[in-house]
């Protein structure tokens, strides 16, 4: 079974896979989190998404055409999940205690403890609900979802909140849903995490918030990746990024390159 790839996920983890580059000789592909066109892959029978978003897999048109889809085990699942939320949580913290002194000159700041803080979690799905969970021992909690509440409730709640940190899928409804006028809603000084997907903050508004001085932002998804956008001038202290690898484990990997070898076994016997 030929592979092709358009993610780095599995590099290290590959051993024994027959890669191709060429989309016509390919009976599988393995995908991150770009998308790839169907019609350009005569040949496919299988694709594995190493990772947890749907957004980028084609699953209708490949059921229509008879293509299996595959995602990671259950199992390997919930460690994206758990290991997602102990990052935001790190991302949260870091953002939050940035400013806290200086080494040369020596000189402490003072500060509002965490306590009396306010985190608003957007979407409290399998990863949001897990970080409004682990963060109510040390913040004051809010969240919304708009399964749950009115959307009249949002605003409200964006200028309470000093940290707001999102988990909402991308979809054509969230495109930019941190727009440039809920930005503005948000507290001088408050950061903004997202560990979702890059698309549904507009980068045009966020840097203009940044730029501004008002904001700041701790990033592990971007609207391009790798990431060279107008925001890496603002990296580490006001745009902090880290490389998409909010749930990128050892535990992970391996459970991905099992569930991937399940689907090359699968065609390979039918």
């Amino acid at each position: 079974m030929k592979v092709w790839k358009n993610t780095s996920t599995l590099d290290g983890y590959d051993e024994g896979l027959i890669f191709t580059e060429h989309k016509d000789q390919a009976d599988i592909a393995l995908l991150g989190s770009k998308p790839i066109t169907l019609y350009q892959f005569p040949n496919l029978k299988g694709i594995f998404r190493a990772g947890i978003g749907k957004d980028n897999v084609p699953e209708k048109e490949a059921t229509k055409k008879g293509i299996l889809v595959r995602y990671p085990l259950q199992e390997t699942i919930d460690i994206i999940y758990n290991e997602t939320a102990v990052f935001t949580c790190s991302l949260i913290f870091r953002m939050l205690y940035s400013y806290v002194g200086t080494i040369e000159p020596w000189h402490k700041y003072d500060r509002s403890e965490l306590s009396r803080k306010n985190l608003l979690v957007f979407g409290t799905g399998n990863i949001g609900n897990r970080v409004a969970r682990f963060m109510q021992s040390f913040m004051h909690v809010l969240t919304f979802d708009i399964r749950k509440n009115d959307i009249s409730e949002l605003s409200g709640l964006i200028r309470q909140a000093d940290c707001i940190t999102l988990h909402i899928p991308k979809t054509d409804d969230n495109k930019a849903f941190m727009d440039e006028n809920k930005l503005a809603m948000m507290k001088d000084d408050a950061v903004l995490v997202n560990t979702a997907r890059g698309a549904i903050v507009d980068e045009d508004a966020l840097y203009s918030e940044i730029s501004s001085g008002r904001l700041r932002a701790a990033f592990d998804v971007f609207w391009q990746e790798p990431y060279n956008g107008k925001l890496i001038e603002f990296y580490p202290e006001r745009f902090f990024m880290s490389p998409h690898i909010a749930g990128y484990t050892d535990s992970f990997l391996i459970g991905c390159r099992k569930a991937l070898n399940n689907l090359i076994n699968g065609l390979s016997n039918v």
